[in-house]
């Protein structure tokens, strides 16, 4: 694991008298991911400046123009209050004066391996990662910091840019536009009115967000029935790093060409098998689509091996075990009212597939699951998306007792277009892949129409799936 030099720590806040004392209920979109763990990413970039001018130039600017950010987006500066019985509802908070926690370090580690595709341990970015402050009580309620960023510096090499936050508060979209807005104004040389074009103000509004189905009420008991009493705690930093101690991560890269190839595998699979009629019932076969059906069936395999071992030692075969896949859908433009597209919070559809091991390990797994996890998107897009959502919070208990992997991030959020004036960055890693069984998706920094794949497996499974991915890819670019 690196070693950092913590050089600074600031507590900052929007600008004064910017933000009045404001409260945000949570809508039936937010409260499912009160139980999801905080989200981690870290964002590095080339940056060969010495630790002196860092700390004369650019650190002050880092400052003033995430202070300036957090005017329009105050509730990461706020907290996210946890009643401490049913059936209150949580909320979050910005009081006047509130902030978030900003961390100023350097490392001497090598910045090339830390941007690196290639297999590490899991461990090694881990240091980059803000910790949050701990929770407070007040009024008879836990306040949990929403948000906590840290910046190291590499000297004469680069710098990172990590950022930890709890995910009820905002989803990747909401997230991904108070970074970029950040970068906007950091670009600009700090100019509070100078925004980019595109960059329209976040919405704010929870009453934007009208639960028709009345599934808040639902979603609001089965969470109660999930924590008890008490919220249970964040692991401390020393709990996570033991959680990923036998973890190696990685990156994958699917060029444009490798998809195409999936795409035409997919297709060619399907009409071998009679499949149906593919002209008169088009399959859904996006990039989104035959990249998870394709990682996902490679992680499975990968993984065969400790099943088994499993298998073994409860004396129990289980081929028709269910497999989960669970992925989200932004729902700002499924509903059936209109919201703005800047809407600050969640808006997600969560949702699930799920499938027999045995049909992900056979020959034709990866076009089964396309045939299936394409089904399932254009069942989203095009009927009612929010159907089940009352049961949110028990389909995902009841899937993660079993073989679970969730799918993280999307190429659409476009994380490589966020340039603080240094260029796009060289590397994105999403670091709570680490624990939470997630595949992070992300489009090609090399910006031509891939998509980058981040996961964390143990060293086994790891050399597995890299021969799994490396085999697959080939065949994909053989046809």
């Amino acid at each position: 694991m690196m070693k950092i030099k913590i050089l600074h720590r600031y507590d900052i806040s929007p600008p004064p008298d910017s933000v009045p004392a404001t409260a945000l209920p949570l809508t039936f979109f937010d409260i499912p991911w009160l139980l999801c763990c905080p989200m981690q990413r870290l964002f590095f970039y080339d940056f060969p400046q010495s630790p002196p001018s860092f700390a004369q130039t650019t650190l002050p600017l880092l400052v003033r123009s995430l202070s300036l950010c957090l005017r329009r987006f105050f509730p990461f500066a706020g907290s996210l209050v946890l009643p401490l019985a049913p059936p209150q509802k949580p909320y979050i908070l910005y009081s006047v004066g509130d902030s978030l926690s900003l961390t100023v370090a350097e490392s001497t580690a090598d910045f090339a391996e830390l941007i690196s595709d290639e297999a590490r341990s899991a461990t090694l970015i881990h240091p980059l990662v803000p910790q949050l402050p701990p929770p407070r009580k007040s009024e008879g309620a836990h306040l949990r910091p929403i948000m906590a960023i840290q910046v190291t510096l590499f000297p004469n090499k680069g710098i990172c840019i990590g950022v930890q936050f709890l995910h009820v508060a905002a989803d990747g979209r909401s997230f991904n536009h108070f970074m970029k807005s950040w970068a906007s104004i950091h670009r600009s040389g700090g100019d509070p009115n100078c925004f980019d074009p595109n960059d329209s103000s976040p919405f704010h509004d929870r009453e934007a967000i009208k639960d028709l189905n009345g599934v808040e009420p639902m979603l609001l008991k089965d969470w109660w029935s999930c924590v008890g009493s008490s919220p249970r705690p964040s692991p401390s930093p020393s709990e996570a790093l033991l959680a990923v101690a036998d973890k190696v991560r990685a990156t994958f890269v699917l060029g444009k060409a490798h998809i195409d190839g999936l795409k035409a595998q997919v297709l060619s699979e399907l009409k071998n098998a009679g499949d149906g009629d593919l002209e008169s019932e088009p399959i859904h076969l996006s990039t989104f689509v035959v990249t998870c059906a394709f990682v996902w069936v490679c992680m499975i395999k990968s993984k065969d091996q400790e099943h088994q071992h499993r298998i073994q030692e409860s004396s129990e075969s289980n081929d028709n075990e269910l497999c989960h896949l669970c992925f989200v859908a932004d729902c700002r433009d499924q509903l059936e009212y209109s919201i703005p597209s800047t809407y600050f919070g969640n808006c997600l559809g969560i949702y699930f597939l799920s499938e027999k091991r045995s049909t992900l390990l056979g020959k034709s797994g990866i076009s089964h699951v396309a045939r299936a996890l394409g089904g399932r998107v254009k069942e989203v897009k095009t009927s009612e998306g929010l159907r089940g959502a009352e049961r949110w919070i028990r389909d995902f208990n009841a899937a993660k007792n079993g073989d679970l992997v969730i799918l993280a991030g999307s190429p659409r959020l476009k994380v490589y277009d966020t340039d603080f004036g240094w260029g796009r960055p060289t590397k994105s890693h999403v670091v709570h892949v680490d624990t939470s069984r997630a595949i992070a998706l992300a489009e090609s920094r090399n910006g031509d129409g891939g998509v980058e794949v981040g996961l964390a497996l143990t060293k086994v499974c790891m050399e597995k799936f890299v021969s799994l991915f490396e085999e697959g890819s080939r065949s994909f670019m053989s046809l």
